[in-house]
């Protein structure tokens, strides 16, 4: 026998039920990026910070920024110095954003490289290198392709300086200079492309006869030229 009092309790005891249903949780908002400030780094980005760091490089963390047209500037560092073989500090000039994984490439190259062939070919060691720069919001030279430049992901090196005092350019000594010097400087280029994805030097066109581009970072095999 269907009584209205019974039927009452149930709907308490159901609706009572309800209230104690756990409520879905509600996140709070991400905030918005704020322009201009850099991130704490994490996962891999960090990772890549520590293993630049161990290599003795000095560096600042850039923020993330894009700069439209197809042009980015993301985890990025600025390069202040790098080290040497004995792990003395080298000097770096021009330089402005690199990627943190060419940089760590750059720095890797310059101390067991560079340093390395200055010392065992020229009897000197490494004080500086010299840059035409890195960060470039422009083509591929006679392209519509981004340059790796465009993305903080390539350097320019023109020329190094020895801790003796003497300097040695790409643009003079690649095919001038004398027979140690031209060694060198190929020693060099051939070392860069076990550690950048492409290396272009003087031989490639005449549009790289004064300096050696390396960008991005090798993942089997080296575009070599």
């Amino acid at each position: 026998m269907f009584r209205p009092g019974a039927a009452l309790f149930l709907a308490a005891i159901v609706l009572s039920g309800c209230s104690v249903l756990p409520e879905r949780s509600r996140e709070p908002a991400a905030p918005a990026p704020v322009r201009g400030v850099a991130a704490a780094p994490t996962g891999e980005a960090a990772q890549c910070l520590s293993r630049l760091g161990r290599l003795g490089a000095g560096f600042s963390p850039l923020p993330d920024r894009y700069l439209g047209e197809g042009c980015s500037n993301l985890n990025t560092v600025q390069l202040a110095s790098l080290a040497s073989d004995s792990a003395q500090p080298l000097s770096v000039t021009n330089l402005g954003p690199v990627t943190c994984e060419v940089s760590q490439a750059f720095a890797g190259w310059a101390r067991f490289g560079v340093d390395r062939a200055a010392r065992q070919i020229l009897g000197s060691g490494l004080r500086s290198i010299e840059t035409f720069g890195s960060y470039s919001c422009r083509n591929v030279a006679g392209s519509s392709r981004r340059s790796a430049h465009a993305e903080g992901a390539a350097i320019d090196i023109s020329g190094f300086v020895l801790e003796d005092g003497r300097r040695i350019t790409v643009k003079a000594a690649w095919n001038g200079g004398n027979e140690r010097e031209r060694q060198f400087l190929r020693v060099v280029h051939g070392s860069a492309c076990k550690r950048f994805d492409t290396v272009l030097g003087p031989d490639y066109n005449s549009a790289h006869a004064d300096h050696l581009h390396v960008e991005g970072i090798i993942a089997t095999r080296s575009y070599c030229r």
